[in-house]
């Protein structure tokens, strides 16, 4: 019996040992919330990182669609009054008289479909002489085309003729019943003679005087913004254009087409050329005076290529006039970029400056940049400068 009791109480200690191991309950549930709460912790900042990633792209893409939109339209901008030899007589200083061909009244109306009723020689003249048309509304004639105007953007019209010759590698064939510009090298001619037509370019000739000179596409782009980029409803304001082209219904300015998504600001502003060198005003109904008649360099009742005065919006209460648009040197454009998706967290409690306007606040949840450049017209402001 003694031997039994001793032999029990050997064995008991070992049974003890094995149960110590592992953990206990308590121990478990400390480790388990330890985990917890470190999971927890890496989950946040997960969570933080991707939605910090998530916002730096928004604002890269809204910022990348800003300076894409600005870069478009000066790109755009700096081709207006491409005419190759072309130069209107009021320009032209070797014009010994009072200019004949000056565009007064009216702007043309620049959604005018092409005829040859419609489309008379002055009227012709006058696009090639106000390459830069803007407005704050849609032209009446234009309704039916640009639709869905994002208020309080302005409209900005562009013509030029395009910088390559038409049948040319890189270049888009010559293509019957389009639009094509021709201008004449031939001494015997003058710089204001042009043609703008479908067919014939049999009259303005190269400079050998007998073969006639290379046409080139006619160019006229309507920029806007409209209230959705692909489905009416969507949202997302976008930057359209449309351009003057041969359809199945003729010669007219097309549907727009979007191409930037984004742009919900756009503001144009006008700088005019009214003042010469000397300071006095441009005047087109008298004969070029000089401020040295034997020198000739210094002409006082002629621009001089820099804007004068406070850059001009043109708006439906004072449209700018036929006037102020031949003497359109430089264009400032104000474009705001707004990210097409909202940002959590975020209000929109700024204002931007576009010039003589203001945009905002907006105290919605979308980010905004403003963006804004001045653009040289140089192939207007080029004929205008002398030494």
């Amino acid at each position: 019996m003694m031997r039994a009791r001793r032999a029990g109480k050997t064995r008991h200690p070992a049974r003890a040992l094995l149960r110590q191991r592992g953990l206990t309950l308590i121990e478990l549930m400390v480790s388990i919330t330890i985990m917890l709460i470190v999971l927890a912790a890496l989950i946040a900042l997960f969570l933080n990182v991707n939605n910090t990633q998530r916002e730096m792209v928004k604002v890269n893409r809204q910022i990348e669609s800003g300076r894409l939109s600005v870069f478009v339209l000066e790109n755009e901008i700096t081709h207006a009054g491409f005419w190759e030899n072309y130069m209107p007589e009021f320009d032209d200083l070797t014009v010994s008289g009072v200019p004949t061909k000056v565009p007064t009244g009216n702007a043309p109306d620049p959604c005018l479909p092409y005829s040859a009723v419609n489309w008379t020689e002055d009227y012709k003249r006058s696009l090639l002489d106000m390459p830069v048309q803007a407005y704050d509304a849609v032209p009446a004639s234009c309704a039916g085309l640009l639709t869905n105007k994002k208020a309080n953007t302005d409209v900005l019209v562009v013509r030029h003729a395009e910088t390559c010759i038409a049948g040319t590698p890189n270049c888009e064939a010559d293509t019957l019943g389009k639009l094509y510009f021709q201008s004449s090298f031939c001494g015997t001619q003058k710089p204001s003679d042009f043609d703008l037509t479908t067919a014939g370019f049999a009259t303005m000739m190269s400079k050998n005087c007998t073969t006639p000179s290379p046409k080139r596409r006619f160019i006229s782009d309507i920029y806007y913004v409209r209230d959705y980029a692909e489905t009416v409803g969507d949202g997302i304001p976008t930057l359209a254009r449309s351009r003057f082209d041969l359809s199945s219904t003729g010669l007219a300015q097309q549907p727009p087409v979007p191409l930037i998504e984004g742009v919900e600001g756009f503001r144009v502003e006008l700088g005019l050329d009214t003042l010469s060198k000397t300071g006095a005003a441009v005047n087109y109904t008298q004969a070029i005076a000089w401020a040295d008649a034997a020198v000739r360099s210094s002409p006082t009742n002629r621009g001089d290529g820099s804007p004068d005065g406070n850059f001009v919006h043109c708006s439906t209460a004072l449209p700018c006039t036929a006037d102020q648009l031949i003497n359109v040197v430089a264009v400032k454009l104000y474009v705001v970029a707004r990210s097409t998706e909202i940002s959590p967290g975020h209000t929109d409690t700024r204002t931007y400056n576009l010039g003589s306007a203001t945009l905002g606040p907006f105290n919605d949840h979308y980010k905004r940049h403003a963006f804004t450049t001045a653009i040289r017209m140089t192939n207007v402001t080029g004929r205008r400068e002398t030494p």
